[in-house]
């Protein structure tokens, strides 16, 4: 890998055809994995599709993540990239932003994350996840919807500081997911009754409700992350302005709510296909005191932590990294040209056999002494991204997936049918296709 292309000795980039970039862009959403280790396997660690003078390279491996995600030279920006994939409806948030802008952000942002602020949050989180979970009955039923409520009330909750009514709470998710399904529209037109017009629409609504709220949240000394964030500052005492915490409002709360969502859908279909693992894991839950995981109590629910890394590498919430070169650079010996959108893939990485001992399988003790499989390569488990824009809310994740689990596998277990199957949409955010259909029983 070299910051500038400087020798004749660079390889032009494989190009896939036209009519095979057609295909990959109609399979994609639904099947991205699969057109992954196809393309790997045809052409290498490095694709090109054209379309005129725009070219899209698609990179494969560990080595090509972390290429796309350290880049230590500034090669490649994030914001470019996902300006326009996201750009109407996400724009201004912190995967956004590249350079000295990220930096400045980033540090006024970390505040809102600290040991001490998610210490907080988890103790406001336990009493309302019980509350969401008191709603649960016995029977069937869909998790992922499930999840989806739960955690925009818990995201309500601890970002927000809010108790909203089911009408205001369907006007915001509806919103979120009018506004996602919209970053992967293929007609972008503001035409009434598209998806892309949706989501513009759902962007608006999101702008007015957090708007609306500014000026309380500016006086408020409260512990939620929206009144955190208006506090927030740097070093030099710069504070954010209004129009910047509603863009990295709408977009921490997306990120949070629709990433944790998928995380924990995914967690609980494997808990469900593999009992004997939600029978360690409510074993090892049972054993601690009191009703609600405390944050001291992190650390002693290690079946947790291995179920859901081993759920984040088959499910990864972000299945793919783009970048946008901005000039001229090589990966592997291949030239790539300023202008390019450079794309790495997460989900595939996660399944290749060099580096996972058979990658298609559960096995969450792939991630437990001795084996270790995670630590083969820097860079072959990134369900968070690296780099300069590796998830800051990571820790406050992973925090919330336990404390959710914690108390669900203390009150139910559950099952699906023998022989099911989740579908599964892996873009842009990993979600069941059929909302998950479970068996809830009260332990």
């Amino acid at each position: 890998m070299t910051a500038e292309v400087t020798s004749s000795a660079l390889r032009e980039i494989p190009r896939g055809s036209l009519l095979e970039a057609l295909g990959r862009m109609r399979r994609m959403r639904s099947r991205t994995l699969e057109v992954c280790r196809q393309s790997h396997e045809r052409y290498g660690t490095a694709v090109m599709q054209s379309a005129g003078a725009f070219k899209i390279i698609n990179l494969f491996g560990p080595d090509a993540n972390h290429f796309v995600m350290v880049d230590r030279e500034g090669n490649l920006s994030a914001k470019r990239a996902w300006d326009g994939i996201m750009g109407r409806v996400f724009g201004g948030g912190l995967l956004l932003r590249d350079g000295d802008e990220h930096k400045h952000h980033r540090r006024i942002m970390q505040n809102a994350f600290r040991k001490s602020a998610i210490r907080g949050y988890s103790e406001l989180m336990g009493p309302r996840i019980a509350e969401g979970l008191d709603a649960w009955e016995p029977g069937r039923m869909d998790a992922f919807p499930a999840f989806k409520r739960l955690t925009l009330d818990l995201a309500c909750s601890v970002f927000l500081g809010l108790e909203l009514s089911r009408e205001e709470a369907e006007r915001v998710q509806g919103a979120f997911e009018a506004a996602v399904a919209a970053s992967m529209s293929v007609v972008r037109l503001p035409i009434p009754g598209l998806e892309f017009q949706r989501g513009l629409r759902g962007r608006a609504y999101l702008e007015r409700f957090f708007r609306e709220l500014l000026p309380e949240k500016r006086d408020s000394s409260a512990h939620d992350m929206f009144s955190a964030l208006c506090r927030a500052e740097n070093e030099e005492g710069e504070r954010l302005s209004d129009r910047e915490i509603v863009d990295h409002m709408i977009f921490l709360l997306m990120a949070a709510h629709d990433t944790t969502t998928s995380a924990l859908t995914s967690l609980v279909y494997e808990l469900a296909a593999h009992p004997e693992w939600q029978g360690r894991i409510r074993d090892e839950c049972q054993a601690l005191d009191g009703p609600h995981l405390d944050y001291g109590d992190l650390g002693r629910v290690p079946n947790i932590a291995l179920a859901m890394h081993e759920t984040l590498r088959r499910y990864p919430p972000l299945s793919t990294v783009p970048r946008m070169a901005e000039r001229d650079c090589s990966f592997d010996g291949y030239a790539i040209p300023k202008g390019a959108l450079v794309v790495c893939f997460p989900i595939h990485t996660h399944h290749m056999e060099e580096w996972w001992d058979e990658p298609f399988r559960w096995d969450p003790d792939r991630f437990s002494e001795p084996r270790l499989e995670q630590r083969r390569h820097t860079h072959s488990y990134v369900p968070f991204s690296g780099g300069a824009h590796v998830c800051m809310g990571l820790r406050f994740a992973e925090m919330q997936v336990r404390s959710v689990l914690f108390q669900l596998v203390r009150r139910f277990r559950w099952s699906v049918p023998d022989g099911y199957e989740m579908p599964v949409q892996q873009a842009p955010i990993s979600k069941p296709m059929d909302g998950l259909p479970i068996q809830l029983d009260h332990v």
